[in-house]
């Protein structure tokens, strides 16, 4: 899968924006904190509309401002992980896993997420028992089961003590090998960069 972005947007008093083509991999867009990459991913995610530019997605456009074209948010295909999980806190866990999974074909079966996010034991547990790192692999594995053809990550190891960080850093690094599904992946940590990126664009 290819990766043709170029977008900009005034934010305030701020200009951002990101220009980049890859391959498939895992793709870092690292920067301090401000530098415009969390906006880049929603630009990416059609939750905020660029000035200008383009974002395609193995040749296909999702938004082109020359072309008017603007794809909407629920046709992209795109599983987003926010920094903060933003489960669905009156749903299990399973039922936040399932959420949204008979809108597309699954690349993935139910047990094998799980599986290799090691979630089972917290399938009947309500998110508000879950710890941070808990969390964010429930999140990751409801936007796998969504049947997304990429995943954007916003600071997936943010706030969590080593142990954790370490579990999710093994569960992307699954995801990039094993799974072979392409990510967009946002941090401010020059380890987790260097770790976990094919390529690292520098914000």
């Amino acid at each position: 899968m290819s990766f043709d972005v170029d977008v900009t947007k005034r934010l305030g008093e701020r200009q951002i924006g990101a220009a980049f083509t890859a391959e498939d991999g895992l793709i870092v867009l690292f920067g301090p904190s401000g530098a415009g990459k969390t906006s880049t991913l929603n630009m990416i995610a059609g939750l905020l509309r660029p000035d200008r530019g383009h974002v395609r997605i193995d040749g296909e456009t999702l938004f082109d401002s020359a072309q008017r074209v603007d794809m909407p948010v629920q046709r992209r295909r795109i599983g987003y992980v926010f920094q903060e999980p933003r489960l669905f806190p009156h749903k299990r866990v399973r039922a936040n896993l399932l959420y949204g999974s008979h809108n597309a074909g699954r690349a993935l079966a139910f047990d094998e997420t799980i599986a290799f996010l090691g979630i089972g034991h917290l399938l009947d547990r309500w998110p508000r028992s879950l710890s941070g790192g808990e969390a964010r692999r429930v999140a990751i594995g409801r936007a796998l089961l969504a049947g997304a053809r990429f995943l954007l990550l916003d600071e997936p190891l943010s706030s969590l003590d080593r142990p954790r960080r370490e579990e999710i850093m093994r569960a992307i690094e699954h995801i990039r090998d094993v799974l072979r599904l392409p990510v967009l992946m946002v941090t401010h940590d020059s380890e987790e960069a260097e770790r976990l990126g094919t390529q690292i664009v520098r914000l």
